[in-house]
């Protein structure tokens, strides 16, 4: 990666403030945005067997590589927003998924945790 999420983070403020564009992304508004960029994600993958999926075309690439931007840079803007952390959240995360699902009890399967 040639960028910290801090910097990302940075430049996506001032992208909006210099726009004055502050207004209109409130948390509701900036959720909503991420699901309609995670949904235009998704519609590349819609009807595709999961080897065509792991085997996209340099110009497929690059659209969902547009797609992946669109929702990491709204995921930021929603945490500059709340003052979330990402990483902090991200790492966190691991830590509760790391005791739902134990390595020695969910290796290779996709069972949910409830149910190892």
């Amino acid at each position: 990666m040639t960028d910290t999420l801090q910097h990302l983070s940075q430049q996506q403020r001032e992208f909006a403030q210099d726009r004055d564009w502050e207004q209109f992304h409130s948390p509701k508004n900036l959720a909503s945005a991420l699901i309609v960029e995670a949904g235009e994600l998704l519609e590349h993958f819609q009807w595709m067997t999961e080897a065509q999926s792991r085997s996209l075309s340099p110009e497929k690439l690059e659209e969902v590589g547009s797609e992946i931007a669109d929702v990491l840079l709204y995921l930021v803007q929603l945490s500059n927003e709340l003052g979330i952390d990402p990483v902090q959240a991200a790492q966190a995360k691991i830590l509760v998924n790391a005791q739902k699902y134990p390595a020695d009890r969910a290796k290779g399967r996709s069972t949910k945790y409830d149910q190892l």
